[in-house]
């Protein structure tokens, strides 16, 4: 589908808005980890180091130089894609993160599909038939889903399907281009606890929206002219929701990406979640921060191809953008 001129101004101002925010991320978390306790160069010195060997290396790695200083030249270089080197293991951070992101997508992803899979039908049957038994299953889930913690999910489902009854593994990965199958298979349990708060958002929000949509006049209208149920609801019904379905599936997207720091430590998958940690933990800020652009560069243009959704799927967004 061709986007329209006022398509193409929406995205071309979202795109402005791109570098302003992805900048402003930069440079506050470069501020929040300089005041940070602890000094790196410490670390890197080993043990007892001397005085001098502690400011030999705060030299060499320009430790010693303005915070600004410091955030311009490390800012400038991520730009042209060079992310520096890690302190502790002197590896490229772009190789780190292309090495370990992979397993982190793949994580999320699945859990994405789970949630959908599962959200957007409890979602459509409870609006259905509001009040119905159905819609107390829906809206017990839901509930369960917000008011669980998922690394307490994660740890039950390891402790059953792992332990008790070993058919998912209940640590580690493998890399979906060797073996999908087997990279899926030990995804799986990781995947199930991440989709929990996914499948209770998709669930209230679709709920909530097609209920207000069926209650319509413009649907009891359709209603009155015998237009079937299954018409009204799939046909009318799910068109109109298009909108806040693309904004609750972008926003949990976004909020998994985040929750993969916790959950990959909890099942020991190498993504950049558990790879924030680890560097955090060991002061490794120079991963931290390139870690932390690239989540934000990716839940940027999440945003903005849900924008561009939101002008395929209906035109008066641009007119309002």
């Amino acid at each position: 589908m061709v986007l329209t001129r006022a398509s193409q101004r929406m995205i071309g101002r979202r795109l402005l808005q791109f570098i302003p925010v992805v900048f402003a991320v930069a440079f506050i978390t470069f501020m929040l980890l300089n005041l940070a306790p602890g000094d790196p160069a410490e670390l890197l010195a080993g043990e007892f180091p001397t005085e001098e060997r502690i400011q030999e290396i705060r030299e060499y790695y320009g430790f010693d130089r303005p915070v600004i200083v410091q955030f311009v030249d490390w800012f400038s270089s991520a730009m042209t894609g060079d992310l520096s080197n890690s302190l502790l293991s002197r590896e490229p951070v772009f190789d780190i993160i292309a090495s370990r992101f992979p397993y982190t997508l793949m994580m999320v992803t699945y859990a994405m599909i789970i949630a959908i899979a599962i959200g957007a039908p409890l979602g459509i049957a409870a609006a259905a038939r509001p009040g119905s038994w159905v819609d107390s299953i829906a809206t017990g889930i839901s509930s369960f889903g917000v008011a669980v913690p998922y690394f307490w999910v994660g740890m039950v489902l390891v402790a059953v399907f792992a332990l008790k009854y070993p058919i998912f593994p209940a640590t580690g990965s493998v890399p979906f281009s060797e073996d999908p199958i087997g990279a899926i298979h030990a995804a799986t349990l990781p995947a199930i606890a991440l989709s929990m708060s996914g499948i209770a958002e998709i669930t209230r929000q679709l709920r909530a929206a097609m209920i207000e949509v069926l209650s319509s006049p413009y649907v009891r209208t359709l209603r009155a002219k015998g237009l079937s149920r299954q018409a009204v609801l799939f046909r009318h019904g799910l068109r109109n929701v298009g909108i806040t379905v693309i904004t609750v599936i972008t926003l949990v997207f976004n909020r998994k990406i985040g929750a993969t720091v916790v959950l990959e430590t909890v099942f020991a998958v190498p993504g950049v979640g558990s790879t924030l940690v680890h560097s955090a933990v060991n002061k490794d800020y120079v991963v931290v921060q390139g870690v932390i652009l690239v989540i934000a560069l990716v839940v940027v243009t999440v945003n903005l191809l849900a924008d561009v959704l939101y002008a395929i799927i209906d035109p008066r967004v641009e007119a309002e953008a």
